[in-house]
């Protein structure tokens, strides 16, 4: 299967990693590289800046090469939770980077590609993972977590109001037979919970398996680590990028730009200031930026997309 992904915010992202002042040149680092729309627009804005794709998945490195062919870009297949190591292979030099974009959602491939088990729209094994080649997947999760596990696994990572009780029956039916497939474990949980979906937009099973896929990919796992990591990588007046899916991706990251941007840090008692921090960024998206009604109706996927934005303080700045 051809490896497709439709870009979310596309224009949006470039724009703010790529403002009308700003040099034609310059390195960025797409650290969810997927099918590559937000490099390639990149690069088309600055043809003479150099972007390195990160992805776990060797489907989108595949593609990345045929998409990208006549630009200066670099594919690295690993895990932007390893970022630190990942740009020290490549000999990149620290704080000489110009934009980092993460686009923490499934690619558009991965989705509609039955064999990968994302979706429970399309009936295929209970896979999720990202990457391949990692020893874990949906189904090992369903099969071996016990009750309390299961439970853990969906209220913290679906914020699923019923995870108790659709552990319980996961537990209950897994001896009778193993739940093998994306349509077994949707029309289980829709038979379990379904009732108090009745008058809701998304399918019964909708928050089970978004908690699945984190849980089976980490995706959560470091996550603050690694923006942390980006904004030293940044030089002075480069752009960080995320876009986020669900709200506990973007909790981590409101929440870590803030705190970083902040000129105090210290705990709400203290009379007066005794941090003396000096924030490493400031905030250029005060309110995240959302899709407009038109890519909505071009894409219903970024529908629930936020795109929040920081910059690299420069150095005279930080003193």
């Amino acid at each position: 299967m051809t490896f497709h992904h439709v870009t979310v915010l596309q224009q949006e992202v470039i724009e703010a990693l790529a403002p009308t002042d700003s040099e034609p040149s310059g390195l960025f680092v797409d650290c969810t590289f997927g099918g590559g729309g937000h490099s390639r627009a990149l690069l088309e804005r600055l043809p003479q800046a150099a972007v390195i794709g990160i992805d776990r998945d060797p489907a989108a490195l595949a593609a990345a090469s045929e998409r990208l062919a006549g630009f200066n870009f670099r594919a690295v297949r690993g895990n932007f939770l390893d970022l630190n190591q990942l740009l020290q292979s490549l000999s990149i030099t620290p704080a000489s980077v110009n934009g980092f974009i993460y686009d923490l959602g499934v690619s558009s491939h991965q989705i509609d590609t039955a064999e990968r088990g994302f979706s429970f729209l399309h009936d295929g094994p209970l896979d999720m993972r990202m990457d391949p080649d990692h020893p874990c997947s949906a189904a090992d999760i369903i099969a071996e977590a016990d009750e309390a596990e299961l439970t853990r696994i969906f209220r913290e990572y679906g914020e699923e109001r019923h995870s108790l009780l659709a552990a319980r029956k996961i537990v209950e039916e897994r001896q009778k037979q193993p739940i093998e497939t994306t349509a077994a474990l949707a029309g289980l949980i829709e038979r379990v919970i379904g009732r108090w979906y009745r008058n809701e937009k998304i399918h019964p099973a909708t928050r089970i398996f978004q908690a699945l896929r984190i849980a089976v990919n980490g995706e959560l796992d470091a996550l603050e680590r690694s923006l942390l990591d980006a904004i030293d990588w940044l030089a002075p007046g480069g752009r960080l990028a995320v876009i986020t899916f669900h709200s506990l991706e973007d909790r981590i990251v409101k929440h870590l730009f803030r705190r970083e941007a902040a000129t105090c840090v210290c705990p709400p008692e203290m009379p007066r200031c005794m941090c003396q921090h000096q924030p490493p960024i400031r905030i250029i998206t005060r309110r995240p930026i959302i899709a407009t009604d038109e890519e909505i109706s071009r894409n219903s996927r970024s529908r629930s997309a936020k795109l929040r934005v920081v910059e690299k303080l420069p150095q005279a700045m930080l003193q």
